[in-house]
């Protein structure tokens, strides 16, 4: 029985469902001539392109006239952790966290969309090449003091033109990303868990583990990320998720973006400016300050307090030292904990201010 002959016995509301077209290395060329990307007398041939956690992303190199793109496909299960099902919604958020961002993002920070393919699911977006992630180029030292003020400032805008917005929460209604992401920021890293540790490193988790006041205010925190009010949030600005083009900083990976709060996003920024210099246990030169001298300027949010904003720091440096997302400056057992011991201090006691963060005393 054919589709359409099907739809009319199927009960009001319902639809026969369709597998999804999942995109390779034999089919990924036709496709982008089906959409209008690829003209005639080009082909093109694919490569990876990024470490592709969540989804599936391929850069297209097109020939003969040296045009390249990079195609994400949002499939039910995660690209590097497929015992992870998730919707493949995800992908729809993040082109409409584009969409409704772009307005606010003066310096272009976002990538350009080439095309959107709601129904497969793909995101077609330009290719940056060979830009150097944030994280790689923090970690050799680089002043990174203007990607700071770059990303505060869009931040900032994108907060304060989407503050208070009933509507935007039902366009975002992203919950299975949200807990999913918040479930291993908040609670993982904070129970007993096998993720993989070195022995002082696991010893020190276990502490963690069995300090019932730290566990609170985790859960504290997941509560009031959890919330859907406050602003458009990218809900994932970490240093890994920037690009360094040269044309400037570039914000990427928006499947979590929500409607929640806007000291999440500040914070999750924050911690990753800051864990290189935690992790030497030496002051930050800077860039804390960069990033949050930059928001205030841009949303004159006079509500958002640094207490709040330090605390999800702390809680994202906690969990990239101890939880499944572990960072490469914290992988010497002496910068774990150097970063964990920190983390938990600013978890219980959250610093006043940026200046009070950036002091290595605190």
């Amino acid at each position: 029985m054919r589709g359409r002959e099907l739809e009319g016995l199927l009960p009001t509301g319902c639809a026969p469902v369709r597998e999804q077209l999942r995109l390779g290395e034999a089919n990924a060329a036709q496709y982008l001539r089906e959409r209008g990307l690829l003209h005639p007398g080009e082909e093109a041939t694919v490569e990876a392109a990024g470490e592709g956690n969540i989804n599936w992303v391929r850069r297209m190199r097109i020939s003969p006239h040296g045009r390249s793109l990079v195609v994400k496909q949002a499939r039910p299960a995660l690209e590097r952790f497929p015992e992870y099902q998730v919707t493949t919604e995800r992908i729809v958020f993040e082109s409409r966290y584009y969409e409704v961002a772009r307005p606010s993002d003066l310096d272009g920070l976002l990538p350009h969309v080439l095309d959107f393919d709601e129904c497969e699911r793909v995101l077609i977006l330009e290719d940056l090449g060979d830009a150097e992630r944030l994280d790689e180029a923090l970690g050799r030292g680089y002043d990174g003091r203007g990607a700071a003020q770059a990303l505060g400032r869009f931040l900032g805008r994108v907060h304060a033109a989407t503050r208070e917005a009933p509507a935007l929460a039902e366009q975002f209604h992203n919950n299975a990303m949200r807990r999913l992401h918040g479930d291993h920021i908040f609670v993982l890293p904070f129970r007993e868990n096998s993720f993989p540790l070195s022995p002082r490193l696991r010893a020190r988790a276990e502490q963690v583990w069995k300090d019932a006041d730290l566990v609170a205010r985790a859960d504290a925190a997941y509560a009031r990320y959890l919330t859907p009010q406050g602003a458009l949030i990218h809900a994932d600005v970490q240093a890994g998720n920037v690009l360094l083009a040269n044309s400037g900083p570039k914000l990427l990976d928006a499947e979590i973006a929500h409607v929640g709060d806007p000291a999440f996003d500040l914070g999750t920024l924050i911690a990753h400016l800051c864990v290189a210099a935690l992790a030497s246990r030496r002051s930050s030169p800077g860039l804390v300050r960069a990033a949050w001298s930059a928001y205030l300027e841009a949303a004159d949010a006079a509500s958002l307090r640094f207490e709040d904003v330090a605390r999800y720091a702390a809680i994202e440096l906690l969990r990239r030292t101890i939880g499944a997302a572990r960072l490469r400056a914290v992988e010497r057992d002496e910068a774990g904990v150097a970063v964990l011991e920190a983390a938990a201090r600013w978890i219980r006691r959250p610093p006043p201010s940026c200046e009070a963060l950036e002091s290595p005393a605190i």
